[in-house]
């Protein structure tokens, strides 16, 4: 069903230096909490965690799972929701489902990398759908309905975003969101919405509702580990009205993780149960650090250039120095203890992702002491 995967570019180079860098200037999820802040926030102690028994839980996820996470959407319900580990398994599994019989598949560029290399490890064909028109200075982030219009075909099976985008920041305004939901499930394809990143826009008048609210064929794909800052959890999900599909991804997940830890997913339930909070803070910690970042970059206007993301807590700026991203990102980490990904790192078999670009994060709390640590990297550089 699926070939062989080539190696996971972005996670090879957090292999070799997320926990060896002192500052991360790239982190892509918001600021995480301990087990005490999480359950003092929902009005909670330890002591309501501890008699929790540490058997097997029911391959869908538990009910009180399920509900809290319906809980976010208008239309779905808890019976509309499957629990995976994460949401690498869900991605993995759903699109190897969907394409399994080949087929043709539509994916944005640039991604995270395993929505493009499941498909391409499928016996699918895959088109890659670009988010920007233009060039250099003139590039600028879009949804262009009529360019993947004039990607399908009657065979395509699978349209993949990712909005709020990563490594972009980049989200479609609601009415082109809303067709491009309408447009698949018209067609008979399956729009397969990554929203990993959503609930901690800047304006939250820039929220898209769930693609799993949208249509009946329509699927969501979250986790708690981006926006809501808990990827220790390790808790995802698809959310679909396409019972039929759920059915078959469980299947697939009797293969891999065949169910979540029972604490985890608890734990998980009870954040979901004051998620508006945790976004809230979140929001708000987004909110300063691109107001640092901002200011920063616009003290080295020949070096970078700087575009606030709409949605999520990571942006793509270009990086304008005569040595490129790469050598830059290499001697951030190399001599400063900086961690960025230079754009080498999302390049794409499916489209010419931009080169002059790096991608950073907002998220931490920590930025102010990485920015300190980048502008003595910065000022320390021969002339």
């Amino acid at each position: 069903m699926i070939g062989a995967l080539p190696d996971f570019r972005l996670e090879t180079w957090f292999s070799r230096w997320e926990f060896a860098a002192a500052h991360s200037f790239t982190a892509s999820d918001a600021q995480t909490m301990n087990v005490t802040d999480l359950l003092a926030l929902a009005g909670r102690s330890v002591e309501d965690i501890a008699g929790i028994d540490l058997g097997y839980r029911p391959t869908y996820g538990t009910r009180e799972l399920r509900d809290a996470v319906a809980a976010q959407y208008d239309v779905v319900t808890s019976d509309d929701v499957l629990a995976f580990a994460g949401a690498q398994e869900a991605l993995f599994w759903l699109l190897a489902e969907l394409l399994r019989d080949g087929g043709h598949a539509v994916v944005t560029v640039p991604n995270y990398q395993s929505v493009e290399t499941v498909p391409l490890a499928s016996p699918a064909s895959v088109s890659g759908l670009p988010l920007w028109t233009g060039t250099g200075a003139d590039l600028r982030w879009t949804l262009d309905l009529d360019r993947l219009v004039s990607l399908l075909r009657p065979d395509t099976r699978v349209v993949a975003v990712n909005f709020p985008n990563n490594p972009t920041g980049f989200v479609p305004d609601h009415d082109t969101f809303r067709a491009l939901a309408h447009i698949c499930h018209e067609r008979g394809i399956v729009l397969v919405c990554d929203e990993v990143y959503r609930g901690i826009e800047v304006n939250p008048a820039t929220t898209l509702p769930h693609a799993a609210d949208l249509t009946p064929s329509a699927v969501s794909v979250n986790v708690m580990s981006k926006s809501y800052g808990l990827p220790g959890l390790r808790i995802g999900w698809v959310a679909t009205q396409d019972r039929a599909l759920l059915d078959r991804l469980e299947r697939r997940k009797h293969y891999t993780s065949i169910c979540n830890p029972g604490l985890t997913e608890h734990l998980a339930a009870i954040a979901l149960g004051v998620g508006e909070a945790i976004h809230a803070r979140n929001r708000a910690i987004v909110t300063g650090n691109i107001t640092l970042v901002r200011e920063f970059f616009a003290d080295y206007p020949d070096l970078f250039e700087f575009e606030a993301p709409t949605g999520g807590c990571v942006s793509f700026p270009r990086y304008l120095g005569p040595e490129g991203p790469e050598v830059f990102a290499r001697r951030a980490i190399e001599e400063a203890g900086v961690l960025t990904l230079p754009a080498s790192l999302y390049a794409s078999a499916l489209a010419d992702v931009p080169t002059d670009r790096f991608r950073i994060g907002f998220g931490r709390t920590s930025l102010p002491t990485t920015l300190e640590a980048l502008r003595t990297h910065l000022e320390n550089q021969p002339s």
